[in-house]
């Protein structure tokens, strides 16, 4: 058995510069995920004109992308856990910007789609190790708002990449690579690197508790130079040690349900919003708007987005995360599907604007709501497989939507969507946990009882 303080000490800490550093610095590396993860979609018009790509390339090229990110956020769990959340969170943010940027010398459709599968895998890790640092850096009863800032900064890559795809797309038959080249610029987080600090967290669950302690006195030590001499931390707890997380772990029953429910939240918002976002662009122009209006009113739908995680923030300390996810799929289910059964340019901006907004905020919540419900020795594990099963529906989602397309028309693929969206907030309306009591508790039991907060 163990002592560990690190969430108690941690916890009690008023917001300082170690903090806004930190939201910075993720917020960073989730602009270039957002910039990124939209690249093939917003390219996609131009290579069906220039290579003569067809929708069902189109498909398989974006489902081998979720296969990309099923594995890579499978394996960011185990690296998260054996090199630590910085090291991870900095790897993870270069392979996906180098994969980008050698997507920009793509030759033909093959090239660019494995270039694509493992930048895939880089963004999906990243995104792993990140929701997962965040949990563990911040006090327990703020979390869910700097999870959900950092996104209010991190998304408006979708709008500005689409944005900027909309002008340079058209320009000139290889203008569409700069595409790869802005995505690739996530590369730069290496320069916040040493603001950064190792979660001391992590140092604790592996028995390192010297260099927890240091990286605790040096937060600590920033904080009281700004705000004055903090509280005293609550009582060390006592815990088991913390031994590598074995797959099979997840079968057991305190693991077994919020995984499962997890994989339903996961895979219903990837069809949902990959559904919406991978598709929009190229549907529009087969429908007869040109790549030109295609694009740009997609990249006006986006505007929405960090509103979205704004309105996220404001209310995930302040109500159960599990409610806020029910009724944000809800929305979403519905304006998504008055999307689909308009042809107004006006309309379609609108509604597609109002599924930006709650999408982004409903991905807020998730970030936030998914780590919570694991322990110390779960949370890499479980966030990981469940977040990577939900990336990994979607390689058959790409696949749904063009036979839906072909087969019963435009119209067709927004019920699929809307669908999606109902069933998951159904499920976690049910059967998904509270956690809000947990995270605004007082500090946990004194040393002898074992750790049970979030």
């Amino acid at each position: 058995m163990r002592h560990s303080n690190a969430l108690h000490r941690l916890d009690r800490l008023p917001v300082s510069r170690f903090h806004k550093v930190t939201l910075v610095a993720i917020a960073f590396a989730y602009f270039f995920e957002f910039a990124d993860i939209n690249t093939f979609a917003t390219t996609a018009p131009r290579l069906i004109e220039l290579w003569g790509v067809t929708v069902d390339q189109i498909a398989y090229v974006t489902s081998l992308s979720f296969v990309g990110m099923f594995i890579g956020s499978v394996l960011a769990g185990n690296l998260a856990d054996r090199w630590g959340r910085k090291k991870a969170l900095l790897v993870t943010t270069l392979f996906f910007g180098v994969f980008s940027f050698a997507s920009a010398f793509a030759w033909d459709l093959v090239s660019l789609g494995v270039l694509r599968v493992l930048t895939s895998a880089g963004l999906a890790a990243m995104t792993v190790v990140a929701v997962i640092y965040v949990n563990e850096m911040y006090p327990s009863a703020v979390r869910g708002k700097y999870q959900a800032y950092a996104i209010v900064i991190g998304i408006c890559g979708t709008p500005v990449t689409n944005l900027i795809a909309s002008v340079v797309v058209p320009l000139d038959d290889w203008a569409w690579r700069l595409v790869y080249l802005w995505g690739a610029l996530g590369i730069l987080l290496v320069f916040f690197a040493r603001h950064l600090k190792e979660s001391p967290r992590w140092y604790e669950s592996r028995g390192d508790h010297e260099r927890a302690e240091a990286v605790l006195r040096e937060i600590e030590a920033g904080a009281e130079a700004e705000h004055g001499p903090l509280p005293e931390p609550a009582p060390p707890v006592v815990e088991a040690p913390v031994t590598k997380a074995p797959l099979r772990l997840l079968l057991q029953r305190r693991y077994l349900l919020p995984t499962l429910l997890l994989t339903v939240l996961w895979v219903t918002q990837t069809i949902g919003f990959f559904g919406y976002s991978s598709w929009a662009p190229t549907l529009l122009a087969k429908e007869g708007f040109s790549v030109e209006k295609s694009v740009f009113y997609v990249a006006l739908t986006t505007v929405g987005a960090p509103l979205g995680s704004y309105l996220a923030a404001l209310v995930t300390d302040r109500f159960e995360r599990k409610w806020c996810l029910a009724a944000f799929g809800t929305v979403i289910a519905l304006c998504g599907l008055l999307y689909g059964l308009t042809f107004n340019p006006i309309l379609i901006i609108v509604f597609g604007f109002l599924v930006n907004l709650f999408e982004r905020g409903y991905t807020a919540l998730g970030y936030a709501y998914s780590p919570e419900l694991f322990d110390t020795r779960g949370r890499s594990l479980g966030t990981s497989v469940s977040y990577g099963l939900g990336r990994l529906s979607n390689a058959a989602g790409p696949l749904i939507v063009a036979a839906l397309y072909n087969g019963y028309g435009y119209r067709s693929v927004f019920f699929f969507i809307a669908g999606s969206w109902l069933v998951g907030a159904l499920v976690l309306a049910v059967f998904g946990p509270r956690t809000r009591a947990a995270r605004l508790a007082p500090a946990a039991a004194p040393a002898g009882q074992e750790e049970t907060r979030v």
